[in-house]
């Protein structure tokens, strides 16, 4: 029996989240499938896999066989690519999920540039700014911001995004400057997010690079949305604090202004998040790379 063969149909179970998705993907019986990962167990005498009729959990053990396993794929496929030439010129199809305010800003003009320097890539992109599972939903990249979860998967940093507290003219001349992050408590915010306590986090000057602090806030609209709680601050509702590429504009024309700058904690960061078995991918270190050249900094 193929050992590689199990490893990768492992790594489909693992990656899929259920025998028959991972069935369906390799073109494979459920059946046979589930029987090849029964003859791997039996083989190395330890259980990889928990199986249950609603879900399938692995075993310490079995997440050890997984990491060990796309470590080792990954490099057979570095090995063939190298020997097929195909290290030399990227091919392939790259599934790309990223936050739906930066992607509208940013990469409509990168990617179609990522994509005249590699003709033999593409790309499908899903627009979410939900924190989307990115091996069960079988992503080959996604971009995160801001603190990322302890996982096997792998992160690199692309830049960093600066945020900003800001408002309308209207909404200051109505309401007054805020001086201090607890003169926030008198104001309408704009959250972002839909849970029941948001949070800022303010640096204190006096502390310099202290740890910050952290002020709940409120107000009358909070959304999961970047452009609409902009829109919202432009139309005079409230403060608001949003990265620069969804306010840098509006800033510059006038529509918001920026408050409690010295204040301002430090940049949020942009993340590049792949599974292990990627690392090695071509078309997706490609695009890894382009964007790392592209982005540093975000404005």
């Amino acid at each position: 029996m193929n050992a590689f063969e199990d490893m990768r149909l492992f790594a489909q179970v693992m990656e899929s989240g259920s025998f028959t998705a991972a069935a369906e993907q390799l073109g494979l019986s459920k059946q046979y499938v589930s029987r090849r990962l029964m003859l791997l167990e039996e083989r190395l005498g330890v259980r990889l896999l928990n199986r249950s009729t609603r879900r399938l959990d692995v075993t310490p053990l079995g997440q050890d066989y997984y990491e060990s396993a796309v470590r080792l794929l990954a490099e057979v496929v570095q090995v063939e690519q190298g020997i097929s030439g195909q290290n030399s010129q990227p091919r392939g199809t790259i599934r790309l999920s990223a936050p739906l305010s930066f992607a509208v800003v940013h990469l409509g003009s990168l990617l179609p540039a990522f994509l005249q320097r590699y003709p033999d890539v593409t790309v499908e992109v899903d627009l979410s700014d939900r924190s989307v599972d990115l091996i069960s939903e079988g992503y080959d990249l996604v971009l995160r911001i801001g603190i990322l979860e302890d996982s096997t998967l792998i992160a690199r940093r692309l830049a960093a995004i600066p945020r900003v507290y800001c408002c309308s003219p209207a909404y200051l001349a109505s309401r007054g400057r805020p001086l201090h992050p607890q003169d926030l408590q008198q104001h309408d915010c704009l959250p972002y997010g839909h849970s029941r306590q948001v949070n800022w986090r303010f640096r204190d000057p006096a502390k310099g690079q202290g740890k910050p602090v952290t002020l709940a806030v409120s107000g009358r609209i909070r959304a999961n949305n970047g452009d609409l709680l902009r829109d919202a601050a432009i139309a005079g509702l409230g403060i608001a604090y949003l990265p620069v590429f969804i306010v840098g504009t509006a800033l510059k024309d006038g529509r918001l202004v920026s408050v409690l700058d010295e204040y301002a904690t430090e940049p949020l960061t942009l993340s590049a998040v792949y599974p292990q078995h990627r690392q090695s991918s071509r078309p997706v270190q490609a695009l890894v790379e382009f964007l790392r050249e592209a982005l540093n900094p975000v404005g």
